[in-house]
């Protein structure tokens, strides 16, 4: 059964195409599956798993008190699995066409209002190079809702500044174009022509359009602690991670009526889904507000 693993895990990464994470995590979901249904259940063949030996498998996961999440993506991977085995004729039939997915709870992600976005763009107020870069990653951030990870793997030849768009890499490898507006325009090609110069290290040149006091592509820990150091100086209590921007600038966009569709599109969600639980979001911070200034709330 863990040759038809490797076989599938093999169609993830060359035919779907799928990142590396996702591969990894469909790799280790599936891999405690079948050795469940080696050790618990005693079948040797993918033929002989149905429906009830699926079952038993996800209730021994909720004893081990994993969450309704994680369930549903092992239902996911499960599910992927049979079909791919299915389609390749390795078995005769799906035993996951009736098992339903556990509902996740979805916590609401949290997001800063305007004016806390404000303050955060304005903490790196200093004219040192490494000022301006900070400033340029944030306002680059907030413009474009483009993920951490997307960010500090821009390389120089990903921007299109006089067209005003941006080029990113996203999960799946997939390659989506974004807008950016005026602000965060100008103060990119304040950090390319003055700041950034000043960065690069004469012994090791880079493409990368972020760099670190070392010349560097600059890391997603790096950037970690830049953004909790600036929340700080900017006197935000929120709990801020690497996401909080993404999410405010979706928040933000669905508040003043963008398109879902749009917005979907520029934060590379694959599915719509994923992007309604900002309209969420937005519905109630609404009613914080309500609550709050209406003199009969």
């Amino acid at each position: 059964m863990k040759d038809q693993l490797k076989d599938f895990i093999h169609f993830l990464v060359v035919e779907k195409g799928l990142a590396k994470n996702t591969v990894v995590s469909y790799e280790r979901d599936l891999t405690s599956y079948l050795t469940y249904m080696e050790q618990v259940e005693q079948i040797s063949s993918l033929n002989d798993i149905n429906r009830v030996h699926i079952m038993h498998f996800l209730h021994f996961l909720k004893t081990q008190g994993k969450s309704a999440k994680t369930l549903a993506r092992h239902v996911a991977s499960i599910r992927s699995f049979h079909q791919f085995l299915l389609r390749e004729k390795v078995t005769g039939q799906d035993p996951t066409v009736h098992i339903e997915t556990p509902h996740a709870e979805r916590n609401l992600p949290k997001v800063l209002s305007i004016q806390e976005v404000e303050a955060l763009l304005a903490a790196p107020n200093g004219n040192k190079p490494l000022d301006i870069r900070d400033r340029a990653m944030l306002e680059l951030l907030y413009a474009t809702g483009i993920r951490v990870s997307e960010l500090i793997s821009l390389n120089l030849d990903d921007l299109h500044l006089t067209m005003g768009f941006i080029k990113c890499i996203g999960k799946g490898s997939k390659e989506r174009i974004i807008p950016i507006g005026t602000t965060a325009t100008n103060v990119i090609q304040l950090y390319i022509q003055e700041s950034r110069p000043k960065l690069v290290s004469k012994k090791q040149m880079s493409d990368a359009l972020f760099l670190n006091h070392h010349g560097n592509r600059l890391s997603r820990q790096g950037f970690w602690k830049i953004l909790k150091g600036l929340a700080k100086k900017a006197n935000i209590e929120k709990d801020i991670t690497p996401h909080t921007l993404r999410h405010s600038f979706a928040t933000h966009l669905i508040e003043n009526g963008a398109d879902l569709r749009a917005v979907q599109e520029m934060l590379g969600h694959a599915d719509i889904s994923t992007t309604q639980i900002y309209t969420h979001v937005s519905k109630t911070r609404l009613k914080d507000v309500y609550a709050k200034f209406h003199p009969r709330a």
